[in-house]
């Protein structure tokens, strides 16, 4: 499949590049999406959530009254659970909710999402820019020509480029990635995804096998 490539002025530059079948034209997996975007979510969570036991509840080191004689009924400390300000029962603990995916689908979830965006017509792709600087206002302009300054876009690029990266921080609804890392969620979490030229052999060529951002 072949795509024109836009300038950044939003012109038709003439060019086109292609598309590989085997990354963006193969029938979209659900099932791999859906399980490469839980995992993202999953990783997103901090875990650090926490509540004490009985056995951590201050207090309680003795018997509040003698076990028989009273009329009432027998109570062995006052941080049991069926008391007021006593420890949970079975409540939440740190943990990590991350889990492993095999690689094979980690990259047929990616390949769908992107399969996907070009069934849904949502990609887009314009030519390799960069700035010297950050500078948010001429990346909006950019934007603005290729009419996605009011779209929720993903710009992904060939390298980190910093100084796009930057630029884009403080767009709404507009987030810059480096192609090699971005995520099937990532890929997927916008309404036109837009892909620097360079990006395209990037995107072709593979996906990352380390890293913290390649777990889905």
């Amino acid at each position: 499949m072949e795509l024109e490539v836009y300038k950044i002025d939003g012109t038709k530059s003439g060019e086109k590049v292609t598309l590989p079948d085997e990354v963006f034209g193969i029938e979209p997996h659900n099932h791999a999406i859906y399980q490469a975007v839980r995992l993202y979510l999953a990783s997103q969570r901090q875990g650090t959530h926490k509540i004490k036991g009985r056995s951590e509840v201050r207090g309680g080191g003795r018997k509040p009254w003698r076990q028989k004689g009273t009329g009432r009924a027998r109570v062995g400390t006052i941080r049991s659970p069926l008391w007021i300000g006593g420890g949970a029962i079975h409540g939440p603990q740190p943990r990590d909710y991350s889990f492993k995916l095999p690689k094979k689908v980690k990259e047929l979830a990616r390949k769908s999402a992107l399969s996907q965006k070009v069934r849904d017509e949502q990609i887009r792709i314009v030519e390799d820019f960069s700035f010297d600087e950050p500078k948010t206002k001429e990346l909006a302009s950019v934007l603005t020509a290729l009419g996605l300054d009011s779209t929720k876009t993903t710009l992904l690029l060939a390298n980190n480029d910093k100084n796009v990266a930057k630029s884009g921080r403080n767009i709404q609804n507009f987030v810059v990635l480096d192609a090699r890392n971005a995520a099937t969620y990532e890929l997927l979490n916008n309404k036109m995804l837009l892909i620097q030229k360079s990006a395209v052999e990037v995107l072709s060529n593979g996906f990352p096998k380390t890293g913290a951002r390649s777990k889905s």
